[in-house]
C-alpha cells in the first residue's frame, strides 16, 4: 500500500507543477482513501504537504520568470487571512459536509475552466500588468476561506481568479499560483492545528515524493500550449471533483428520482447553451442597415 501512496503522491507533484494547482484534490483522496486516515486528519496534513510542495514546484517557474510577484505576494497575503480563518471553522463541520462542498467547488470551478471566452476572445493583461488592489483583495479572502475550510491549496481556484478574472496568461497564472498556494497552504494548517494532529511519518513521505513530481512537472509546464493547459485542468478537476461526490453521497441518493432530474437539466442546459453559441458562430447577425449602406458606397 505504501508503494501505491507514493506513486499517487508524485502525481500530487507533477499536477502543481504542471498545472499550478490540484495537489489537495489528489491528496485529500489520497490520505483518506489509500492512507486511512479521517477527513480532517487529510485535511490538515494536505495542507502541509501542499505547501511544501508547492514551494518546490515554484523555483523552476521564477527562473523561467512566470511568475508575477506582487500579485502573488498580495493575493497571498489575503488568502492566508482568510485561510487561518477558514481552518478555525472547519473544527465545527461534519467531514462529510467539507468533502461535499469541495466536490461542488471542484465542479463549478472546472465549468467555468472549460467554458470558451465569450467571442472567441482571451481576455489578457500586458505581459508587466498587475491586478486591482480590490480584485486581489476579495478574492484571495474568499479563495483562502475555502482552502482553510476543506484543505485545498486552492490552486484550483487561484488559476482561474488569475486566469479568468485576472486576465493573466495561463502559463503566468500557473506560476504565480504556487506562490500564493505555499503562502495560504500554511496558514490553513496553522489553524487546523490547535484541533488535530499530523501522522508526520505519511506527511514527510507523501510531501518527498510530490516535491519530486513537482520538480518534473515544472519543467514541462512551459512546453504545454496555453489552451491545452486549460483543458486539462478542467477535465482534471471534473474527474476529481466527481469522484469525490461519487464517494461522499449515499448510494440511494444516486438512484433517487430528484437526482436523475437535476442531472437531466443541467445536462440539457449545457447542451442548449453550447448549440446557441454554435449557431450564432455558424450564421453571424446582419449588420446594421447604415453599416451595409456604408459598405456598399
Amino acid at each position: 500500500m505504501m508503494a501505491l501512496i507514493v506513486a499517487a503522491s508524485l502525481l500530487i507533484g507533477v499536477s502543481l507543477g504542471i498545472l499550478g494547482g490540484g495537489g489537495s484534490i489528489l491528496t485529500v483522496p489520497i490520505l483518506v482513501y489509500l492512507a486511512g486516515q479521517d477527513t480532517k486528519e487529510a485535511i490538515a496534513t494536505s495542507l502541509f504537504v501542499v505547501g511544501v510542495t508547492s514551494l518546490a514546484a515554484l523555483v523552476p517557474h521564477a527562473r523561467a520568470h512566470r511568475v508575477r510577484w506582487k500579485t502573488g505576494l498580495l493575493f497571498g497575503a489575503f488568502s492566508m487571512a482568510g485561510a487561518y480563518g477558514g481552518g478555525r471553522i472547519a473544527e465545527y463541520i461534519p467531514g462529510t459536509v467539507l468533502l461535499i462542498a469541495f466536490a461542488l467547488m471542484m465542479l463549478a470551478t472546472a465549468f467555468a475552466m472549460l467554458r470558451k471566452p465569450r467571442g472567441g476572445a482571451k481576455k489578457v493583461r500586458p505581459a508587466r500588468g498587475d491586478l486591482p488592489l480590490k480584485h486581489i483583495a476579495v478574492e484571495g479572502l474568499v479563495v483562502g476561506a475555502v482552502t482553510g475550510l476543506v484543505g485545498s491549496g486552492g490552486g484550483f481556484l487561484v488559476v482561474p481568479a488569475l486566469a479568468i478574472l485576472g486576465g493573466l496568461p495561463m502559463g503566468i497564472a500557473v506560476g504565480t499560483s504556487l506562490l500564493v498556494i505555499a503562502m495560504k497552504s500554511f496558514a490553513g494548517l496553522a489553524g487546523h492545528l490547535s484541533g488535530v494532529s499530523i501522522d508526520w511519518g505519511i506527511a514527510l513521505t507523501v510531501t518527498g515524493a510530490a516535491v519530486i513530481g513537482s520538480l518534473i512537472g515544472a519543467r514541462l509546464a512551459g512546453r504545454i500550449p496555453q489552451e491545452a493547459l486549460r483543458k486539462a485542468f478542467g477535465w482534471f478537476v471534473v474527474v476529481m471533483g466527481v469522484f469525490v461526490l461519487a464517494q461522499q453521497l449515499d448510494p440511494a441518493a444516486w438512484t433517487h428520482p430528484a437526482t436523475w432530474a437535476v442531472v437531466g437539466a443541467a445536462a440539457s442546459g449545457a447542451v442548449a447553451l453550447r448549440l446557441r453559441r454554435r449557431s450564432r458562430t455558424t450564421h453571424p447577425q446582419p449588420a446594421p442597415r447604415a453599416r451595409q449602406d456604408a459598405v456598399l458606397k
